[in-house]
């Protein structure tokens, strides 16, 4: 059973819609205890970083997801893969939930073609640096995702999984341990988001 934390910020319907349409049981909650009891761990999420931790924080789910983490499969998606990281500097400072190393940059001063648009919304490739990774035994080298974001995973490479360009690479997936993230939104990718997710219901 995949448990799907549940704070008030994530994107639940298209998730929970794909991972039915792949046959898996899911479980939308807000509960430690079903999230302790659960196989797997999704972390979904959109909005501020700020805004997801207080959320994460009031509902106590912090040290349930730190702990949980270094027992099980965990995936971070968009906004969750931000929260795994040790900071992000979105509107302020904002410690994470120290997952992943690295940091949480905006991505517009980084860009090397200003003439680029912020936040990046649509489709862009994969470029796989770990293809053996077993989150990619269903994946080619190239396929599309589908992104929407203004910040991103920086100081992170030891845990980059595969990045996508946007005239500088741009962190897409991370590793470390039982932890991954994807800053795109599998559940919006089409077949290709759907084998990420079996993928992952399969580790």
């Amino acid at each position: 059973m995949i448990a799907v934390i549940d704070y008030g910020v994530g994107n639940l319907f298209s998730l929970r819609s794909s991972l039915r349409h792949l046959g898996l049981e899911a479980a939308v909650t807000a509960d430690p205890e079903v999230i302790r009891a659960a196989d797997r761990v999704i972390l979904p999420g959109v909005g501020a970083f700020g805004d997801a931790m207080e959320q994460l924080e009031r509902r106590g789910l912090v040290p349930v997801v730190q702990a949980e983490a270094a027992r099980k499969p965990l995936l971070g998606i968009c906004l969750g893969m931000q929260l795994l990281f040790e900071e992000s500097y979105e509107y302020g400072r904002h410690a994470g939930l120290g997952l992943v190393p690295g940091r949480v940059c905006p991505l517009a001063p980084d860009l090397a073609d200003p003439a680029l648009k912020v936040p990046q919304i649509g489709w862009n490739a994969l470029e796989l640096l770990r293809p053996q990774d077993p989150l990619f035994r269903y994946l080619r080298q190239g396929e599309y995702v589908y992104y929407v974001h203004s910040y991103y995973g920086k100081d992170c490479a030891a845990s980059t999984l595969a990045v996508s360009e946007y005239s500088i690479p741009v962190t897409g997936v991370v590793r470390e341990g039982w932890v991954y993230g994807a800053q795109f939104h599998p559940e919006k990718s089409g077949d290709t988001g759907l084998r990420i997710l079996q993928a992952f219901a399969e580790l």
